[in-house]
């Protein structure tokens, strides 16, 4: 139903465009009073999403994300980028003026016993007159080229600072759960100290000693994963921020995952319409038209007014005894004979037009289809985070229970060792899950991201 609407809606501007350039303010507007209607995470609305990641409350990441802002190599070059096509842009809008060049001459020459010399200086210039609009058309083009260049910068900004909030999060997470096995590792060595003291005396058997010992190298094992997953969080830190690795440190926050951290968006519609995806998409559509309306316009004569004007000295080379020469001369070219090359043309790109018509709505469609899944996904992570708690809280009792009827004798060690087994991996679920919740939650700010990306770069 959604695509049918979205369909109907952009038609109108197609049409319309047809005979001029794309109105884009009034394609956007359009599109968000559609998605408005769509009500895609309306309970979600609450306070301003601007600078969400300070919620995390961490001097350090908010270091990172200023640091790779300024820093990060692939924003300099899109910033590059865009000035470029914003000097492509001046430099059509400069075909409005006249064209020309400005010459000065001196020749010396000799036949046989005859020595000649002559200069002259002079002024050319060429206009071509705006009567049909071409200019005008190829002016827009480039207009809309310079602003779809914009919406890039403004993707590559959001994809900064959320892959620094990511690397950032993975990094403590890491930290945190190397602390825990160590804690473990601690633990276990404690106990098989002590089994190997109760094997020499004959009160315990190797079986017990055996089981712990294969326990501890499981948790050793963990430890190089931990450390070079630590790393990799670090190396892509360094990058986004254009830094070596060796010369990024960070220290452990274990209290970033304590803060409260909720996905709250003023407007959930503006935040999914004014994504730069889908306006890159709408100003290469406008793009397109506006040179499929030049390739119209090609069809049409051109109409250009030349002029000369300038010295002619005669028998010296310094501009001396000039006598004055000027000339104006209005042109029509129709280029008759080239017609079926002009229509080919023309007709190639009304189909290109047509086929960024077709992405722009894919790309709005797969916007909607990202938020909707981005809600699904956090519901999904906030539910299983609910769920691993309760696992680690009772694992945990258990364990207690276990340690406290093994030091009265109800039980063997070895149900000691599995209930320590059980309390280590419902702890471990609820860091993973505790990163995953956190994760998905700036996953949704990474597709509602309408209206704090503007923010970054306005």
């Amino acid at each position: 139903m959604s695509k049918y609407k979205l369909t109907a809606l952009v038609m109108a501007g197609l049409l319309s465009g047809c005979a001029s350039k794309i109105d884009e303010q009034q394609q956007q507007n359009q599109l968000q009073e559609f998605v408005a209607k769509t009500q895609i995470a309306a309970q979600l609305q609450g306070q301003d999403e601007l600078n969400w990641w300070q919620q995390l409350n961490s001097t350090q990441l908010n270091n990172l994300v200023l640091s790779a802002r300024a820093n990060n190599h692939d924003l300099h070059t899109s910033q590059l980028q865009l000035q470029s096509a914003l000097a492509r842009l001046g430099g059509q809008k400069a075909q409005y003026l006249p064209q020309g060049a400005v010459a000065v001459d001196a020749t010396r020459s000799s036949t046989g016993n005859v020595n000649t010399r002559q200069s002259e200086a002079n002024v050319n210039l060429d206009w071509q007159l705006d009567l049909f609009g071409k200019i005008t058309a190829l002016v827009d083009a480039a207009n809309a080229g310079a602003m779809s260049q914009a919406e890039q910068l403004r993707a590559l900004h959001i994809e900064v600072v959320t892959s620094v909030v990511k690397g950032f999060v993975s990094f403590q997470g890491n930290k945190q759960k190397q602390q825990i096995i160590n804690l473990q590792i601690e633990a276990l060595e404690q106990s098989i100290a002590v089994l190997r003291a109760r094997v020499e005396e004959g009160v315990a058997n190797e079986l017990d000693l055996n089981r712990t010992l294969a326990q501890l190298k499981q948790q050793q094992a963990l430890l190089p994963d931990i450390e070079y997953a630590q790393f990799r969080d670090l190396a892509t830190l360094a990058t986004l921020t254009g830094q070596l690795p060796a010369d990024l440190t960070l220290v452990d926050e274990q209290a970033l995952f304590e803060h409260a951290f909720t996905v709250s968006l003023a407007t959930p519609s503006d935040a999914i319409a004014l994504r730069p995806d889908i306006s890159q998409a709408l100003f290469e559509f406008s793009q397109a038209n506006s040179l499929s309306v030049a390739a119209s316009k090609a069809l049409l004569p051109d109409i250009s007014l030349t002029a000369f004007a300038g010295v002619l000295s005669l028998d010296n080379n310094q501009l001396s005894d000039t006598t004055q020469q000027w000339q104006v001369a209005p042109r029509i070219q129709w280029s008759l004979l080239s017609y079926p090359a002009l229509l080919a043309q023309r007709d190639a790109q009304q189909y290109l037009s047509e086929a960024a018509y077709s992405q722009y709505q894919q790309v709005v469609l797969e916007a909607l289809a990202q938020s909707e899944l981005s809600l699904q996904l956090l519901v999904k992570q906030t539910q299983q985070l609910g769920y691993a708690k309760a696992r680690y809280e009772f694992a945990n009792n258990a364990f207690l229970q276990a340690q406290a009827m093994y030091q009265e004798g109800q039980i063997p060690y070895l149900e000691l060792l599995d209930a320590r087994q059980d309390v280590l991996i419902a702890q471990e679920n609820a860091i993973d899950s505790t990163i995953s919740s956190l994760l998905a939650k700036v996953d949704t700010y990474q597709v509602f991201n309408g209206r704090w990306s503007y923010a970054l770069v306005n």
